[in-house]
């Protein structure tokens, strides 16, 4: 029973997901290692899934391993400089090689429909082409990269022709000239570039290494794309399986995708737990925080009645109707994580008395013990000392040692300003606490 509540609770959780990712395109690049790895299947039955959702997908492959084993058994060792191969004739016919064969097994597994699997029923349109055009790298530090090539176009209409007919979109790491010319290509270049070119909301790479701090080890869950950029130039040595996706994600969120994530393929159902919870299992990269403290729009409304009830049900906070807080929403303050409001706050004010009310302060459960509450009471002075306000009041039933803890002592009822007190509702027996705003501003010298 509790593992079936667990999965109630996790798909319940995951909905709000589902229904944002439907119908939105999303590029996932994964590198040759992915589809030699015994689990392979396992990544192909996500994205059959992803697909079943509504989700828009173009997936672009890797074929690096598969190339070094067809030169080693030519008795070739792979050449490469400033960690590009060096693609002569010889090279580029593996290439070709490894391209078709990758490609034809990842539209066989595709393709399975065994009444046994999790593939049953899906029906997967797969299509593939010649969308990438592409030109020579040319002559670095002199040496010649012959048949190696960057992205010169992508036919983004043809291949949102496709996506429009619900083909799964498979790209090999190849490129052709308008000559007719054949050139190996960067896996993660053609995706970036596929990403950016499609507009897409999300460019997931399946890396080989977890994205960490070489300096501590610990793992990075999110960064902005100038954060992404500052900590490649201070660890310029990284390991090419995370310098290259993460310098992938940087640029593609510099020209316009909403968000990257950088997601080791070694962990069972990565993609999803990255894609379908609220923190995920990876590295976000975004052009804008993950994580933002803002004021509060009329389309934060649902989101806000969402956080309150429970704890207006438990008695913790005063029931406030959609109306009232329509009404009030300019005064209103929320942390929004990816797209869930996790926290909020109001100031109500009194510009002739210069008094302010805070209320409705609530952290969502999940979001505790992270300062966010600090965070939102410090806005709260600021937007005070803006508003050149002199004391601030609280009401509380169970936050009132939180309060004291931050400067605020009790008060009377009778000291509130008479245009205050129609605030007081004798039935909840509210405790009263004031703090003096100068003296916040000592307090609080870090705001």
């Amino acid at each position: 029973m509790i593992l079936q509540n667990e999965f109630v609770n996790w798909f319940r959780a995951s909905s709000p997901y589902i229904h944002a990712h439907r119908n939105k395109t999303f590029v996932i690049c994964f590198g040759g290692e992915a589809v030699l790895a015994e689990d392979f299947h396992h990544h192909v039955h996500d994205f059959a899934l992803l697909n079943s959702l509504g989700i828009r997908l173009v997936l672009v492959h890797g074929i690096r391993p598969q190339i070094d084993q067809r030169l080693a058994k030519l008795g070739i060792e792979s050449e490469f400089h400033r960690h590009l191969r060096v693609t002569d004739a010889t090279a580029l016919q593996c290439v070709k090689e490894a391209a078709g064969l990758v490609r034809v097994e990842i539209e066989a597994l595709l393709s399975m429909g065994l009444s046994n699997s999790p593939m049953a029923g899906a029906k997967i349109k797969v299509a593939s082409g010649n969308f990438v055009t592409a030109k020579p790298l040319g002559v670095i530090d002199g040496i010649d990269y012959c048949h190696t090539g960057e992205v010169r176009r992508i036919d983004s209409a043809a291949i949102h022709q496709l996506l429009d007919q619900d083909s799964v979109v498979l790209m090999s790491p190849v490129g052709y000239s308008p000559s007719g010319e054949v050139f190996n290509l960067s896996a993660e270049q053609v995706a970036t570039a596929v990403a950016i070119a499609l507009k897409a909301e999300k460019l997931v790479f399946l890396t080989e290494d977890e994205c960490s701090n070489p300096d501590t080890g610990e793992a990075i869950a999110q960064m902005t794309s100038e954060e992404a950029d500052v900590f490649l130039l201070q660890h310029n040595d990284i390991a090419d399986a995370i310098g290259f996706p993460l310098r992938a994600a940087v640029q593609a969120c510099q020209a316009g995708v909403l968000r990257a994530h950088l997601v080791t393929r070694q962990r069972y159902g990565a993609l999803l737990l990255e894609l379908f919870t609220r923190d995920g299992v990876g590295t976000l990269v975004s052009s804008t925080p993950f994580e933002e403290l803002r004021a509060a729009t009329l389309n934060d409304i649902g989101g806000i009645l969402e956080l309150i009830k429970p704890l207006e049900q438990q008695g913790i906070l005063a029931k406030r109707s959609r109306e009232k807080i329509e009404t009030e929403i300019a005064d209103y303050i929320i942390i929004e994580r990816d797209g869930l409001i996790i926290a909020c706050m109001a100031l109500h004010t009194n510009r002739q008395c210069r008094v302010g009310v805070i209320a409705c302060l609530a952290v969502h459960l999940g979001y505790r013990g992270a300062a966010r509450g600090d965070r939102l009471l410090n806005f709260a002075y600021r937007r005070a000392w803006q508003m050149d306000l002199q004391a601030l009041y609280v009401l509380s039933t169970q936050t009132v040692h939180w309060f004291v803890e931050r400067g605020f002592v009790s008060a009377e009822i009778d000291s509130l300003p008479d245009a205050l007190k129609a605030l007081y509702n004798p039935a909840r027996n509210s405790k009263l606490l004031t703090k003096d705003i100068d003296l916040s501003r000592h307090h609080d010298k870090d705001i």
